[in-house]
């Protein structure tokens, strides 16, 4: 049996608490005693007063306390997955990208219209409309790229002019069809994993970007994808999203020690050696920036690989929240030092279980 999860200073958690601090998704669980309630670190609700309130590392741990899970936030439901009512919708949007979709086809799916707007204008900042256009740019952007003629895309696309399909493609991309071969698109899916929501970017050549959404640097690495490297990003589904989608669900559940998706990650080759040699840390394990810096051959560039450290857009799958401080503190994390935290001791927990599996085995001999 794992060991139980440790939980940050009850100060903190409190003050996380009432500052609905999102870095502590996956951390910890708030049961208030005069309600019978727990509930995320994010809710919404009224705050209790602190002295009513009971951490727990996980929903079961409190659900067998005799806490019930609160209706608001819905702590036994991932972070921003989409919930089962609309999935029939996003299905069939993936199977037929290029229809015109109605509000007559949103009810035959037995949904209703009103609903679905309102969850999308919620969870996605656009209409459902707006979805399914942006969707159907994507793939125009794709067979543009790979040389298909300007009216074909435009006719199998949906538009019922080439002067539409043109204003509409510029107002997406910025440029007109006629340049689509300069931009690269990246596919971009939100995953909802136990630690909070994560925006995933991919394209032919591997993952792009991952990163918990509410770090602080990511508009900013947009930006430095879109331009400096020329990528525009839009929804859809892609085998690489995919891939990484089924590993993080058997990362977190303690499954996998070693992600294979392919990865794509535009950088210097001073920034490309820091990160290789981020994936050579095993599962479990730590280094220091000054460990790093050795084993790339510069040993004095220790502050130069913290900041390469930093410009990492590839959270968990390049593992830079096993780097410490060279007294074993934790040191700076762009999602958050809770979910480094976190990440550390899921980490250990797995590699303690494998190296005890051979001495239990030996037990029982």
């Amino acid at each position: 049996m794992d060991a139980p999860r440790p939980l940050p200073p009850r100060d903190e958690m409190v003050a996380a608490m009432l500052a609905c601090d999102a870095a502590y998704e996956g951390v910890f669980i708030t049961a208030v005693r005069t309600t019978g309630i727990y509930c995320r670190p994010t809710c919404t609700a009224r705050k209790p007063l602190p002295r009513n309130v009971d951490f727990y590392p996980t929903c079961a741990e409190a659900a067998a306390a005799g806490f019930r899970p609160c209706l608001r936030c819905r702590p036994l439901e991932a972070v921003d997955a989409p919930p089962a009512w609309i999935a029939p919708l996003l299905e069939a949007v993936e199977r037929e990208p290029h229809r015109a979709w109605t509000q007559a086809d949103v009810r035959d799916l037995g949904l209703a219209p009103e609903r679905v707007r309102a969850w999308f204008r919620q969870h996605r900042g656009s209409s459902f409309s707006a979805h399914v256009r942006a969707r159907r740019l994507g793939l125009a952007l794709d067979r543009l790229r790979e040389g298909a003629g300007l009216d074909d895309v435009a006719a199998d696309t949906g538009y019922a002019s080439l002067s539409g399909f043109r204003d509409a493609f510029r107002r997406r991309y910025g440029v007109p069809p006629g340049r689509a071969a300069t931009p690269h698109r990246a596919v971009h899916r939100v995953l909802a994993t136990p630690l909070g929501p994560m925006l995933a970017l991919a394209e032919p050549r591997g993952l792009v970007l991952l990163e918990f959404t509410d770090r602080p640097a990511l508009p900013r690495e947009l930006h430095a994808l879109e331009a400096r490297h020329g990528y525009v990003a839009s929804e859809g589904g892609h085998p690489h999203l995919d891939h990484v989608e089924r590993e993080l669900a058997a990362y977190f559940a303690g499954e996998l020690d070693a992600f294979t998706c392919p990865l794509h990650a535009p950088g210097t080759p001073f920034d490309r050696a820091v990160w290789d040699a981020l994936r050579a840390v095993p599962h479990g394990g730590t280094t220091t920036y000054g460990e790093l810096a050795g084993r790339i051959g510069r040993p004095t560039a220790a502050r130069a690989v913290a900041a390469a450290n930093g410009r990492n857009r590839l959270a968990i799958v390049i593992p830079c929240h096993r780097v410490i401080g060279r007294d074993g503190q934790l040191v700076g994390y762009g999602g958050g030092l809770p979910r480094k935290a976190r990440l550390l001791a899921l980490e250990r927990s797995v590699r303690d279980r494998r190296d005890d599996a051979p001495s239990r085995q030996l037990a029982l001999c």
